[in-house]
This record gives C-alpha cells, structure tokens and sequence, in this order.
C-alpha cells in the first residue's frame, strides 16, 4: 500500500477506477488498453488491478466504430449526433485473465489466426499475400485487415479475388482490402503486378510468399519451366527480389515464406553434394508431382534463410513456416486421387480458422535482439539458423543456389534487381 500511495495509485476511491493522468481506451477488435498521459505510454494490463478487459456485447443501436486519420478509434452517435473516443461499452467489461501455457510452446494446433494478432494494431501497415483468394492465404489476409492493416490479395483469378474482398468487407465494411493480378506460372506478370505496386507509392511493410500448386500433372510454364518449381518457388523469388528496395525503404519488414515440413523428405543435390538443376525443373520422364512439390518447399526454406542474411542488416526479416500438418484447403484439387484422400482425411484435419502462417508475425513490432532465420510450425522455432549458413539438406549451397534461380530468370529474359551487396 505504501508504494500504491508513493505512487499516487490509492487515491480512487474504487478499485477499478483510474489514477489521475490515465486514459480507457479500446482496439477495433475490443480489447482495452489504457493511456498514461504522463509518462506517455500505452498499457494492456489496469494500472491498479494489473488485469487485462475486454469488451463484451456490440455497440448500443445508433452507435458506430470509425478511426481518425491517427488510426485512433472513435465512436459516433448517430442519435445524439456526438462523438466521442470512449467506448460506450466500457461500463459493461469482463475480465479477461486466460492461463497461462505450463509449456514453453506459445501457440498450438487450436490457435486461430485472429488470436495470434489479438490485440496488435496494424493501422498504416501495408500487407501483400500472395494466393489470398482461398484458404491459408484469405485467412491471413482477413486477419491482418480485420486489425488495421492495408492488405493486397495477390491472385491469377481475379473473379475469385474479388469475392474474397467482398467476404472480408462484409466482416467489417472500412476494411483496406483490394485486389491485383498476379499470375506467379508467368514471369512477366510478377514483373507487372510489381511495377503496379510501386505505382502506388506506398509502403512495403509484410510480403506474404503463400500461393503453391500441389500435385499437378507435368507441364511446362510460357517461360520454359516446370509449373510446380515455378508457381511455388521461382515466381516468389522473382517477386521479392522487384520488390526488396520497397521492403528495405519500408523497414521494419517482414518476408513470410509459406513452406511444409515436407522439406525434409527430398534433396536438390546430386551425388556428389553439388546443386542439380534437372532436380528443380525435371522432364516429364524424370516428374512425380509430390516430389516436386518437396523439392519446391525445400526451395522455399533456401531462399528464406538467404534472403535474411542478405537483408536482415537493413531492417528486413525474413521467416519460412509450416502452417500445420493435414490443414483441409483447396491445395489438392488437381488430382482426384489426392481429394479423394483430402476428404475422407478432412474429420482429422485442421479448421482454415486455425491457419499458423500468422506466428511469423508475433512480435512484428517488437525489436528482435538477435534477428535470426526460422523455419516455424505453428509457433515454436524448429531451426534457427543464427549464423545464416545451414538449413536441413542442401546445406551450404545458399550463394549457389540464389544465383541458379537468378540465372534461371536471366535465362527467360526477364530483368531483375541488382544483387545486394553483404
């Protein structure tokens, strides 16, 4: 009591009232948070109780949410025609004290997407997600613009693209949602979609690599490569590398590889431990569409892990993870063979509420001490690779590769940004 009363904390006479110079304030998904104007700075927990509330129950008939050009959140009453910054629902909060995990795992199979963001306020963040139409990709993309940010939804359908900016608008109608065209099977469309972006003069600040193709029959892109290596790996390489100049001026960013623990069941290597292109894009007599896909996601982790050793020094993190085992998405639809296995699979697989590309986004905008490449799953680090220089097979082959998949591109006639200097 003697140091609430130092403090100045024992001077309400209610144990839920504030101190003087503290400030009730709520996010656009209703959690409270409180304001010290003093010392400037922002709390989840109540300066007295030390709990955490949320708020319950919608907004009184005639009341709307809307957000200033700050990104702070205010109420309009339409009936009374005033405004205010206090949440009318204030009187009516509950406690929220959820237990604590007795593991050192944050995040599990049951996490939802909006629970790993619950409570981040992304107002002014610029968020592209590659294949956002469906699945992985619409539940990230939905998560991220249901908590302020301005979210692309980069897609080859753009009927299909469109219904998903529509879905999420019918969620919360001031949503920053739009659509652009990005066919990742056709390089030049990667080089348009890039150069419409940049267009916009806006900031890069998350760049979701999440569209793949799974189990397709063999089959050559425009570009003269096989369509899985191209579509999941290639066309995303492309991609980052027209757009690293846009993430490091937007910096802190964030590069999140959708990959699969599937990696670790292929190789790109020969005998003699050396990179083999006829690996990456096989013929036809040489494909089987699982394990191009392997090799694909393998690929992914690769470039991820490079990728942050190249630009982690200038304020651009880079992350692979794997969004959980037997997840039911459209990703199977190719083969009857593999939808056949999906469905009767579908009682044991996860919900795409439950999607785990988000934890590569838990801490965005914290500092990270010792900035790292990781391969996540669902949350925990399963390989950090601190020194930049090993990840699962392929192991030492970083430069090589980077500068196969860059030759690849050259060879297509297809410009691409100067590489970075270390």
């Amino acid at each position: 009591m003697a140091a609430l009363r130092y403090s100045g904390l024992d001077d309400t006479d209610s144990e839920d009232e504030l101190p003087p110079c503290w400030e009730q304030r709520t996010t656009k998904d209703g959690w409270v948070y409180y304001a010290n104007h003093t010392e400037e700075k922002t709390q989840w927990e109540h300066p007295k109780t030390g709990k955490r509330k949320r708020i319950a129950g919608d907004l009184p008939y005639g009341w709307e949410q809307e957000t200033d050009e700050n990104g702070q959140v205010f109420f309009v009453d339409h009936i009374n025609k005033r405004t205010t910054y206090l949440d009318p629902r204030l009187a009516f909060t509950v406690d929220e004290n959820p237990t604590r995990p007795t593991t050192r795992q944050r995040y599990d199979a049951s996490t939802t997407a909006m629970e790993i963001l619950q409570g981040r306020d992304f107002t002014g963040k610029v968020v592209v997600v590659t294949g956002a139409n469906s699945g992985i990709g619409f539940e990230t993309a939905k998560s991220f613009a249901l908590h302020g940010a301005h979210v692309i939804l980069a897609c080859r359908n753009m009927t299909r693209a469109n219904e998903a900016v529509s879905r999420i608008l019918g969620e919360w109608r001031k949503a920053k949602v739009e659509a652009m065209t990005l066919d990742l099977a056709l390089l030049r469309s990667v080089q348009h979609f890039a150069q419409a972006f940049k267009a916009k003069n806006v900031s890069l600040h998350v760049l979701v690599c999440n569209a793949a193709a799974f189990a397709l029959p063999w089959s050559l892109t425009k570009d003269g490569l096989e369509t899985t290596f191209q579509v999941n790996h290639l066309g995303h390489f492309f991609l980052v590398q027209l757009l690293q100049d846009v993430l490091c001026c937007s910096a802190p960013a964030r590069v999140v590889v959708v990959s699969s623990e599937s990696h670790r069941f292929t190789d790109i290597n020969d005998s003699s431990g050396k990179l083999d292109f006829s690996r990456l894009s096989p013929s036809k007599s040489d494909y089987w569409a699982m394990l191009a896909y392997n090799r694909s996601k393998l690929c992914n982790i690769l470039f991820s892990n490079e990728l942050h050793r190249r630009l982690s020094p200038r304020g651009v993190t880079s992350n692979a993870v794997h969004p959980g085992n037997m997840m039911y998405s459209s990703i199977h639809r190719n083969w009857w063979v593999y939808t056949l296995l999906f469905t009767l699979a579908r009682p044991f697989t996860k919900s795409m509420s439950l999607p785990e590309v988000t934890p590569g986004f838990d801490g965005f905008q914290k500092p990270i001490a010792h900035p790292t490449s990781m391969f996540l799953n669902g949350g925990p680090v399963l390989s950090d690779d601190r020194d930049g220089t090993r990840c699962e097979r392929g192991s030492g082959h970083f430069t090589d590769f980077v500068i196969l998949t860059q030759a690849l591109i050259l060879l297509h006639r297809q410009p691409v940004l100067p590489q970075s200097t270390d």
